[in-house]
């Protein structure tokens, strides 16, 4: 590759190579390098343009203030010459030369050589994370009596305020975030219209006001819309029945003051503009490309009805949302509700069309090739542009954050690598054509302590696959917790590795919605359906056998570590084997058994469910996203293998709750550590 173009790449943080899942060392496509440049707005497709491009780099004052000043707490900053700090509760603060180290955390403003930039003071570290267990929940496939056709928010609070009061210390969501109003609806909570705002599907419509406040003849008529739960969630049956439900009901909730909440005025916008013309506001008329266009106005104003609609359905999204945290509460969680943060977000959904100053138009998100994946994986989602991000003072990426963490105890990040650098794959490329784009990481994390510190939120990056060391030491450094999975914890010859070596900055699980449920993987059912799907890139047999000798591996480690019996006598058993039923309690005894601080049980695999929520490489080949719990939310209460687990799992890890700073709870293990970040 031609030098300059190495040269103009590295100063824009565009990798012109990279390391695989091998240790390989993957020559990136000079094409591939000019098209991400160019999603950058850098121009690198002749020598002139490069010479130019880095002609504007190499003149850049590097001794001037980046647009964005991210100063951790207790640590100083040298400064071009005298400058005022404006602080955030509007004190000020004249410094000379240097930021001190005794700023208060908080986003302040720095005027110093003739410039006024965002200043960011984040904490060092979180405190550190109570050791505890909890549920993990795909919430849409809860259900129970008065659910509609899909698990609801008024199932989250009666799930979570059971789930405390047996000695759960979290309960970890799939993403709640919202999609497009218009039919298909999305079923991936993965790919999101928006980031900021909550999927009203999930809404209950009976646990409203303006349903408390109708008359009967109207409360009549929406209960006649409630859908029966079918063996397959249908998101748009259900949607169907809610959304008119709810237009029912709107005229007896209360005017919302759309003058509030600026975004969330704009988000309601979109959904009213997405009603008429579809999902992807790409597809919109051009005068209805950016939010701030005079058509919009002039559609806000007719379509008023409707945007105070969509925004009063965020409004009972709060509401409900708020019930859930104040269950967990009630019953003492240490850690309470988890929610999940996707990697990224439907290009064409709310977000993409008002964030669009800070996104990269045209990439698409995903993952280079791997063992899994040969072919790469692009899935479909915008990107942050890093310099857009630090020109704009993270105020995108603060906001997002600050709305999640609002009705959450802690943060599951999807990708956490991402923080630190992304795939980018350029229009008209395949997946595997992409490179990696670097992010200022300090910023990304620094910016993500600061937000999860303000709401007492426990933070969880989702560090599986190949990362780079850089990410497992940030996350230890900063006591967020990384993700440890059995399925994957092996050595190099392929054994289970034993709990009590996996890493203790964890939260341990047995296996995701990406991967085989416990009882799907010991009757090898993820063979059989990927066999079906013709997933499989070899000989079936030879896939069954794999899986086979996996599971005589996952036997030899629970035996030796006496979280299983030896086999009894042949004949008390052909062959010897183990009860499935007795493996899986076996696999949660080895959560426990670890030294993990949080480990997450779901109820997937203690229900029986062979069946996994997601199979990579599908789209309609497979109900992703759409199959049910096969026990309602009071059947879970009485099934007995709950029980079982229950009890196991509170005597391996019981709460002993102690007051703690801010009137939180904390481990009493724990609550002498959070001076010191957890190095283990």
């Amino acid at each position: 590759m031609d030098r300059g173009l190495v040269a103009l790449a590295t100063a824009h943080g565009v990798s012109t190579w990279y390391e695989d899942w091998r240790h390989r060392r993957v020559e990136v496509a000079e094409e591939t390098v000019v098209g991400v440049l160019g999603l950058l707005g850098v121009d690198a497709t002749s020598p002139a343009a490069i010479a130019d491009a880095l002609a504007a780099v190499r003149a850049v004052d590097r001794t001037a203030l980046p647009p964005t000043v991210v100063l951790t707490e207790g640590r100083t900053r040298v400064l071009p010459g005298p400058a005022v700090v404006s602080l955030e509760d509007g004190g000020r603060r004249t410094v000379d030369g240097e930021l001190p180290g005794d700023l208060p955390l908080g986003w302040h403003r720095l005027a110093c050589d003739g410039r006024d930039v965002t200043l960011v003071v984040v904490p060092r570290r979180l405190p550190v994370p109570p050791r505890t267990w909890g549920w993990m929940l795909q919430l849409y496939a809860l259900t129970s009596e008065r659910s509609w056709g899909m698990g609801d928010l008024g199932d989250l609070a009666d799930f979570t305020g059971w789930a405390g009061t047996t000695g759960a210390g979290l309960v970890l969501l799939n993403p709640l975030h919202a999609v497009g109003p218009a039919h298909p609806v999305a079923t991936s909570p993965y790919s999101p219209a928006s980031r900021r705002f909550v999927n009203p599907l999930y809404l209950r419509v009976s646990d409203t006001a303006a349903y408390a406040a109708a008359d009967p003849a109207t409360r009549a008529v929406v209960d006649a819309l409630r859908p029966d739960r079918g063996d397959l969630i249908d998101y748009d049956e259900v949607w169907t029945a809610k959304r008119h439900a709810l237009e029912l009901l709107h005229p007896y909730a209360p005017a919302v003051d759309l003058d509030a909440d600026p975004a969330l005025t704009s988000f309601a916008t979109w959904c009213a503009l997405a009603e008429r013309h579809g999902n992807d506001w790409r597809a919109w008329p051009a005068e209805l490309h950016h939010p701030d266009a005079p058509a919009v106005a002039e559609q806000r104003r007719h379509l008023a009805d409707r945007v105070a609609f969509h925004a009063w359905l965020q409004h009972l999204c709060d509401e409900q949302l708020d019930a859930v945290t104040a269950a967990a509460r009630s019953t003492g969680m240490p850690v309470g509700v988890v929610h999940d943060l996707a990697v990224g977000i439907d290009p064409g959904g709310a977000d993409g069309w008002q964030l669009a100053d800070v996104l990269a138009q045209g990439v698409r998100v995903g993952a280079p090739p791997d063992d899994f994946n040969q072919l790469g994986q692009d899935w479909g989602l915008a990107a942050w542009r890093p310099d857009r991000l630090a020109e704009t003072g993270y105020a995108a990426y603060r906001d997002m954050l600050r709305r999640t963490l609002r009705h959450a105890g802690g943060l599951r990040v999807d990708h956490v690598a991402g923080l630190w650098r992304l795939w980018w794959v350029p229009p008209g490329a395949g997946a595997a054509e992409g490179t990696y784009v670097r992010y200022d990481a300090e910023a990304m994390l620094g910016i993500l302590a600061l937000e999860a510190h303000r709401a007492g939120a426990v933070v969880v990056g989702e560090d599986l696959g190949t990362v780079q060391p850089a990410v497992t030491r940030g996350l230890r450094g900063r006591n967020m917790l990384g993700s440890t999975v059995l399925w994957f914890a092996r050595d190099d010859d392929g054994a289970f590795t034993p709990p009590a070596r996996w890493p203790r900055n964890a939260l341990a699980t047995i296996s995701t919605h990406d991967l085989p449920t416990a009882p799907g993987f010991l009757t090898g059912e993820h063979v059989r359906v990927r066999d079906e799907l013709k997933l499989l890139g070899t000989d079936v047999a030879v896939e069954r056998a794999r899986a086979a000798a996996d599971r005589e591996r996952l036997l030899a480690m629970l035996r030796a570590e006496s979280l299983l019996p030896e086999p009894p006598d042949a004949d008390a058993q052909a062959g010897g084997e183990p009860d499935d039923g007795d493996v899986v309690t076996a696999m949660h005894a080895a959560l426990a058994a670890s030294p993990s601080r949080l480990f997450g049980v779901s109820l997937y695999d203690v229900l029986g469910e062979v069946r996994q929520p997601n199979m990579p490489g599908t789209v309609d080949e497979y109900p992703n996203w759409r199959l049910p719990l096969p026990a309602s939310v009071a059947q879970i209460r009485a099934d007995p293998g709950v029980t079982r687990i229950v009890d196991l799992l509170t005597t391996a890890r019981p709460r002993r709750a102690t007051a703690a700073p801010g009137g939180t709870t904390a481990d009493a293990a724990t609550a002498g550590e959070r001076a010191t970040p957890d190095r283990a």
